[in-house]
């Protein structure tokens, strides 16, 4: 749900290009999201981690960002959070990797799917590492492939959930 929170917080802010990398270091797993939107300045990025803070008039809590924080630094991890206004943000967030208090990955297969087909107009680059195995796939390729088939279709998210859980399997790549 972090992943999936944090992507639409990019898709909020106007990103066309989302980058988002799972890397297993060492000890540690590393979620970055990283877009081109908006941006934000100095003093909302500052505000960003408070639960009590939110840009979105529609409540007056933010979630989010705080919560990921808060699961990365009960597992020994951190989060680092930065932007430039018109140019886009960066959020990374580190979780001790075997730490007992580390939230399950869930379904990543599921939430990478429905990220490069929910978010029309949106250019999602996603990418798992670990060690020196790689997996990457972009909405742009998949739509390449495509030709004239509809991205959104439930069909083609199935699909591509499939595509990714084999070629994880085949890295040999597992988060939980």
């Amino acid at each position: 749900m972090h992943i999936m929170d944090v992507v639409q917080n990019s898709v909020r802010a106007q990103a066309d290009t989302v980058k988002l990398l799972i890397a297993v270091e060492e000890q540690y797993l590393v979620i970055t999201v990283e877009d081109n939107g908006t941006g934000m300045d100095e003093v909302t990025l500052k505000k960003v981690t408070d639960p009590f803070y939110t840009s979105r008039t529609s409540r007056k809590v933010g979630m989010g960002i705080p919560l990921i924080k808060q699961n990365a630094e009960l597992t020994g991890g951190s989060i680092s959070l930065s932007s430039t206004v018109g140019s886009g943000t960066t959020l990374s967030a580190k979780f001790g990797l075997n730490h007992i208090d580390r939230p399950p990955m869930g379904d990543v297969c599921a939430t990478a799917a429905m990220i490069i087909t929910g978010n029309n107009g949106v250019n999602v680059l996603f990418e798992v590492v670990k060690g020196n195995k790689k997996f990457a796939l972009s909405t742009n390729e998949v739509k390449e492939i495509l030709g004239d088939v509809d991205i959104r279709i439930p069909k083609v998210t199935s699909f591509l959930k499939e595509m990714i859980a084999e070629n994880l399997k085949e890295l040999n790549i597992e988060f939980d």
